[in-house]
Parts: C-alpha cells; sequence; structure tokens
C-alpha cells in the first residue's frame, strides 16, 4: 500500500513521520537509527527515508560524529510555542472542578501574589456542610498548606521576608515552629512528602487542608492544589486515598504544563 493516502483517511506519511517523532521524543536522548525504527516499530530502510525529510524540514538533526538523531530547532520551536500557549490558571480551573466531582470536597486553584499564596478560584462540593474559600484570599506560609507547599518549592530568597514576619509576629505558627531552622525543618518533611495537609492546628478551628505543588515547562513553582474540608472529613494518612488523588492530579497537570521534573528533585537554591 502506498505512504500517501490523503483525502477523509488523512495523510499517511505524515502520521508515520508523526510516529517517528514520537518514538524520539519517549527516547528522552539523541538515538541512534535502529533504535528509532525499533520505536517507531518500522525497518531501519523506511525510517531513515522519513527522517532525511525530517532533517530537511528542522524537525530533526543528526550530530555528524556520532551519527545519533535528535530532536531539531524547528521541532523546539513547536514545543515552546505550544507551552507558551497554555492558559495555565485555566488548565488548573478545569483540575479542581474534576477533584471535586471526585472526592466531593471543596478544592481550589491558589498562585503566588506580592505577599504570599493567593486563592484564585475554588469549588463547591455537594455536601450538607462545607468550607468556603474566598477568593482572593491570601494565606500564610506557615499556617496554611498552600503556604507551606510554596514555603517549600520556591527559592528561599522569593520567600524570606514574609517567613521571617510570621516567625516574628508569633501568630498562628504551627506547634514548635519558633525559628527559622524549626520552619526550614516544616518545609523539609513537605518536600519529602510531596503534599502539605493540615489537621487539628489550622488556623481556623475545626478545618483541614492538604495541597500539592504544580511546577511548569522551567520546572518551577507555579501553582497549587489544595483541597479544603471539615476536620475530620478528609482522611490525613500516609495511605490516603484522597491525599493521593491530589497529588496524582498535581503531578499530571505538571507533566501537561511541560515539567521534567523528578518528584524527588532537590528545592531550588537560594
Amino acid at each position: 500500500m502506498n505512504d500517501e493516502v490523503d483525502g477523509k483517511h488523512g495523510v499517511q506519511s505524515l502520521e508515520i513521520g508523526m510516529g517517528i517523532l514520537r518514538a524520539m521524543v519517549n527516547g528522552q536522548r539523541s538515538m541512534m537509527l535502529k533504535e528509532i525504527a525499533a520505536g517507531a516499530d518500522m525497518p531501519a530502510s523506511k525510517a531513515h527515508r522519513y527522517l532525511v525529510s525530517l532533517i530537511r524540514a528542522g524537525l530533526v538533526e543528526q550530530d555528524p560524529a556520532s551519527s545519533r538523531y535528535d530532536l531539531g530547532p524547528f521541532a523546539l520551536n513547536i514545543g515552546l510555542v505550544a507551552l507558551d500557549r497554555l492558559d495555565r490558571v485555566r488548565l488548573g480551573l478545569n483540575v479542581i472542578a474534576e477533584m471535586r466531582d471526585e472526592i466531593n470536597q471543596t478544592t481550589a486553584l491558589a498562585v503566588w501574589g506580592d505577599k504570599g499564596p493567593v486563592i484564585v478560584r475554588w469549588e463547591r462540593p455537594r455536601r450538607p456542610i462545607t468550607v468556603n474559600v474566598v477568593t482572593g484570599t491570601t494565606l500564610g506560609l506557615l499556617s496554611s498548606a498552600v503556604g507551606r507547599v510554596f514555603g517549600a518549592w520556591l527559592p528561599p530568597a522569593q520567600t524570606k521576608a514574609i517567613l521571617r514576619r510570621e516567625l516574628d509576629a508569633r501568630k498562628n505558627l504551627p506547634p514548635g515552629v519558633e525559628t527559622p531552622e524549626d520552619a526550614e525543618a516544616l518545609l523539609a518533611d513537605v518536600r519529602n512528602q510531596g503534599v502539605a495537609a493540615i489537621s487539628g492546628n489550622y488556623m481556623f478551628r475545626g478545618v483541614e487542608a492538604a495541597a500539592a505543588p504544580v511546577f511548569n515547562f522551567k520546572n518551577e513553582l507555579t501553582m497549587a492544589l489544595v483541597i479544603v474540608g471539615v476536620e475530620g472529613s478528609i482522611d490525613m494518612g500516609t495511605e490516603s486515598e484522597v491525599l493521593a488523588r491530589l497529588k496524582g492530579a498535581a503531578d499530571a497537570l505538571s507533566l501537561r504544563l511541560g515539567s521534567t521534573r523528578d518528584s524527588d528533585a532537590a528545592p531550588p537554591a537560594a
């Protein structure tokens, strides 16, 4: 069958070329011809013909010294333009709406503002008793789950002044947190857990909350997903399905935004 099949069925040769590019993306490194052919499930001779055309289009480039193939400058430009056009907040709003439907708890989206983390939107669950979140509210770094997420993953230089003010004010501080060293130990634990969860000593009595970080294509913290509920209504244990769902949603959104960050990666430098 000819590779060129157009009309209502599309162009098969283009689909084959995309299959080669997909194999190269999945390879996550420069590849030899036989590796690309295996990844695209086709003979090496056929893959080579398509690679020649992809090189001419700027989608692939070949290292003359090693003969290895990698994505070309045009492919990189396409990726950067696609990432630039993503509306991170719109994607985040879709995620918190889906989470609300799945776990039937109040969910929210937070970004970093001039004075700390700010709630930009929240979704109300179908429960007789719920916790409402006020859009535009700025939350503390140490006294809120979402604040701890930003405190844990933002560069220290970005949070140092706010953290110092909270410690000096000695208001709504978690038990046992009095010094910068105490605060860093608390935030290090959040990084180790991958989520921040507060119950029992939250800044508002009778409320518990959890938050997880979302990273962008620069592997920088860009926003946080939040779950809020009446105390005792959310399983905060280490095997909690709700917390696992929260972290999974944040990881999936990070991937959608182009993050390649390892969940066990070190925190940002000052």
